[in-house]
């Protein structure tokens, strides 16, 4: 089945393992390591730059920035500059952002509350592992 054509009564299924489906690019943007972080942040209220670096922690403001603008650019987030000395520029998401800060809210409270049942993988794997060598 191709990209464009759909399941009748359910969503389209992208076919994400294509190096060439043009959902597989959204989706890294949008689950990268700092595009996760920002749309959660976001969900809560409009940031200034610095106060989103503090809320989130951990990212440089080379990363902050380059995220920003790829999330910008695909239209989940929408940058207000506004014309006043020192300058002042606020981050906020966009309706479309709203949705996809929803869902990967979603992935981290699910992965929130399976933290046990993957921690327990993980010493059953080193185990396994450990023994084998």
């Amino acid at each position: 089945m191709g990209v464009s054509e759909k399941v009748p009564h359910s969503l389209p299924q992208p076919l994400v393992a294509d190096a060439r489906c043009p959902e597989r690019l959204v989706l890294e943007h949008v689950t990268s390591r700092w595009g996760v972080l920002i749309l959660i942040a976001l969900r809560e209220r409009s940031y200034r730059f610095s106060e989103l670096r503090r809320a989130i922690g951990g990212v440089s403001e080379k990363m902050l920035t380059q995220t920003l603008q790829t999330l910008e650019r695909d239209g989940f987030v929408h940058r207000d500059a506004k014309p006043v000395i020192p300058p002042r520029v606020d981050y906020r998401l966009t309706g479309l952002g709203e949705e996809a800060a929803r869902r990967v809210s979603e992935l981290a409270r699910w992965t929130a509350s399976s933290l046990d049942a993957v921690e327990a993988a993980r010493v059953r794997y080193d185990t396994v592992r450990e023994a084998s060598q």
